[in-house]
């Protein structure tokens, strides 16, 4: 496809501190008008590649483009067209909700005769009326990230970079967040979030997982899980959970086991056994299985999948380099 197809496409995407590599050949596409979840754990590169992306960081090794504009050759024209909220709260707590809005408005540029309208309209979209006058550094987690969105979508920007949007913020606010969030998307607004939650990742159009700084997959849920993930997935209701838990730990036909309320969830190896076979395995061992199920496979199943593949294959060559 043509880069226009893409918001953002990076080829070798790479970024070095000292001898550290943080962000390693990165290969990223997001189209155009999709909600985009950059998946990982704490360190493994996401907040890296969105500075470069923004224009921030300037990359080591490799270039791309956003929204056409290369990234290494023109950042400073990025910076102006792209909406951008980090994962802590960056605004001005001694300033009221309005004044945070007029601000960053000024800073993008909007124009005084859109202003006023625009603002009017951020606040009712993150639903802030009412605490227009409001000092930011009073109002809750989850208004202060909705503030944060707010001026941030200011200048109707067409793609909007948010890093780990929701950490620390409750359950519920989490929720409405990301709400908000989905019906910018669905308006056509592209989205390109990092986070480490595996339920919101869920909430995605396309997922991309970073470790080490590597992009080890990439794709919608639908894609991963047929495409790359050939593991079957059940769950089962057994009595001495914490015993049966332990003996299909042990088992090599298994590759992760995890306790659910008061079942089990279990992730089979590649070729490996069915249900049928795994009741037959507890039951051989003196266990009472009631039910068992076959499931779909989670993001969270998918994600643990490829680290632990990734993992391994790293292990392996740290081994061959030790052998020659």
């Amino acid at each position: 496809m043509s880069t226009e197809t893409y918001a953002v496409e990076t080829r070798e995407l790479t970024r070095c501190f000292g001898k550290r590599v943080a962000v390693d050949h990165v290969d990223l596409r997001v189209r155009a008008g999709e909600l985009y979840g950059f998946l990982g754990p704490n360190g493994a590169g996401k907040s890296t590649t969105l500075r470069m992306l923004c224009g921030i960081l300037e990359p080591t090794e490799g270039g791309g483009t956003v929204l056409g504009i290369d990234l290494v050759a023109a950042p400073e024209r990025i910076k102006s067209i792209i909406g951008y909220m980090s994962q802590r709260f960056s605004l001005y707590d001694d300033l009221t909700v309005s004044e945070n809005l007029t601000f960053y408005a000024r800073v993008y540029e909007v124009s005084r005769a859109q202003r006023v309208p625009r603002i009017m309209q951020m606040i009712q979209m993150a639903d802030l009326t009412g605490r227009e006058s409001q000092l930011a550094g009073t109002l809750s987690g989850g208004y202060r990230q909705r503030l944060a969105l707010a001026c941030a979508l200011v200048h109707s920007p067409r793609l909007v970079f948010l890093d780990e949007p929701t950490a620390g913020v409750d359950p519920v606010s989490r929720r409405n967040f990301w709400g908000l969030i989905r019906r910018l998307a669905d308006e056509g607004t592209t989205i390109l979030v990092t986070t480490h939650y595996m339920d919101e990742a869920e909430l995605c159009d396309t997922l991309g997982f970073i470790y080490q700084g590597r992009l080890i997959a990439q794709g919608s849920p639908a894609e991963i899980k047929q495409g790359t993930f050939r593991r079957s997935v059940i769950e089962l209701d057994v009595d001495e959970l914490r015993r049966a838990a332990d003996l299909l730990a042990d088992w090599n036909a298994v590759e992760e086991v995890v306790r659910v309320g008061t079942r089990l969830r279990v992730v089979l190896s590649s070729d490996g056994p069915g249900a049928g076979d795994v009741q037959a395995f507890l039951e051989r061992a003196g266990l009472q299985v009631r039910w068992t199920r076959d499931v779909e496979p989670s993001v969270e199943d998918l994600f643990v999948s490829f680290v632990d593949k990734e993992r391994k294959a790293r292990l392996r060559e740290q081994l061959r380099a030790l052998e020659t």
